[in-house]
């Protein structure tokens, strides 16, 4: 009865504090900064102290002014993250992190970059120092939520609505290459980053799941990690299908990312089905985690080291390989041998024939038709 006494206590104060910084922005809102005031006011409407999750229409304000008013993206981001660094109120802070987490997935592509750049310039941060102190679930979640969000800057959602990893040079940005020797080892490592801050966010105990808001932001990132992983295994089937293909410090690097792989896939798939145990959104379509053994990854490394220290040199091309058979097949032929290579080098044609051959049985005789004759 105490603690739900405080809680209510708590929500209260925060709720003054929300009305009076609220108050404090009308009151600076002059007609030059009208429109960066609203944006501040309804980041203060959509991260209040109540328990409710961030509601669509503080969303749909929040991109309606930031689009109208052009040069405010920083203004947004600074606020945000203003917000998050003051408060030290966990919910106050989770519902921060989860508005930037749905402000990168319900902007436009041009707004989804402004707002990387303004990350990338030090206008947003996702710093959660003020709970540095604490050690409970519920912060432990917050904490490895903002190091995904963090982690979650670094990739865009691409024209087909799907996520992918982009390149940073300052402040321009760009896709990697599909299916070539850049994606293998600059893209799966994104890939392999990424779902281990997934894996951070693993539901450790029952107190942050059983929250609404926490749920809300697992969800989310649970939808995400699908696609990532479905993109970490077509690039581990490119890095198999070319592995032997590679120089020996490409398939030495390209052990470590199966072995980084293999432990990735285990936990993958412990926590999918924790999540499907204790999360209230069961429509979630969960893909088939493939395990990937340890065997099957030291069989390869074997296999590479076999190949480091053989001292053969690299296989020649197909074609001198077939015209050196091509010649050794010749001398074969102008040999003493004679008779088995004859047999090699005669011309072979096939006829039909319609002969009937008569094969006697012990119970009468069986007639079956010679189907082809060889003759040369």
């Amino acid at each position: 009865m105490g603690v739900h006494i405080q809680n209510k206590i708590r929500l209260a104060l925060g709720s003054v504090k929300d009305h009076a910084s609220i108050g404090k922005a009308m009151i600076y809102n002059h007609h030059d900064r009208k429109a960066f005031s609203d944006i501040e006011i309804a980041v203060l409407r959509a991260t209040g102290h109540d328990n409710g999750p961030i509601g669509d229409k503080y969303m749909h304000e929040i991109l309606f002014l930031v689009s109208n008013s052009p040069g405010s993206i920083p203004f947004l981001a600074e606020r945000i993250s203003r917000r998050l660094c003051k408060t030290r109120h966990r919910l106050v802070a989770l519902k921060t992190l989860s508005l930037i987490h749905r402000l990168l997935r319900g902007g436009n592509r041009c707004f989804e970059q402004q707002l990387r750049s303004a990350h990338v310039s030090g206008h947003l941060q996702m710093s959660t120092n003020s709970f540095r102190k604490c050690s409970d679930p519920w912060t432990s979640f917050l904490r490895s939520y903002a190091a995904y969000l963090e982690e979650r800057v670094g990739w865009a959602i691409n024209q087909a609505g799907k996520l992918e990893p982009v390149m940073f040079n300052g402040l321009e940005f760009g896709c990697y290459e599909e299916k070539s020797v850049d994606m293998v080892f600059r893209k799966l490592p994104k890939c392999q980053a990424f779902i281990d801050r997934v894996l951070d966010c693993s539901p450790r105990d029952i107190v942050p799941v059983a929250d609404s808001l926490a749920q809300a932001a697992l969800v989310n990132t649970l939808k995400e990690s699908f696609q990532v992983y479905i993109m970490l295994c077509d690039g581990i089937e490119i890095l198999i299908n070319m592995f032997f293909d590679l120089t020996r410090p490409a398939r030495a690097l390209a052990c470590d990312i199966l072995k980084r792989a293999s432990r990735q896939s285990k936990e993958l798939h412990d926590l999918y089905e924790t999540c499907k145990r204790v999360m209230e959104n069961k429509n979630l379509e969960y893909p088939n985690v493939q395990i990937i053994t340890m065997d099957h990854v030291l069989a390869l490394e074997q296999c590479s080291s076999f190949m480091s220290t053989s001292t053969s040199t690299t296989p020649p091309p197909l074609s001198d390989c077939l015209t050196t058979l091509g010649k050794e097949s010749k001398k074969e032929g102008n040999g003493d041998n004679g008779s088995s290579s004859s047999q090699f080098s005669c011309t072979m044609e096939t006829k039909i024939s319609k002969v009937w051959v008569v094969f006697e049985e012990d119970d009468g005789e069986l007639q079956v038709p010679m189907a082809m004759d060889i003759v040369s």
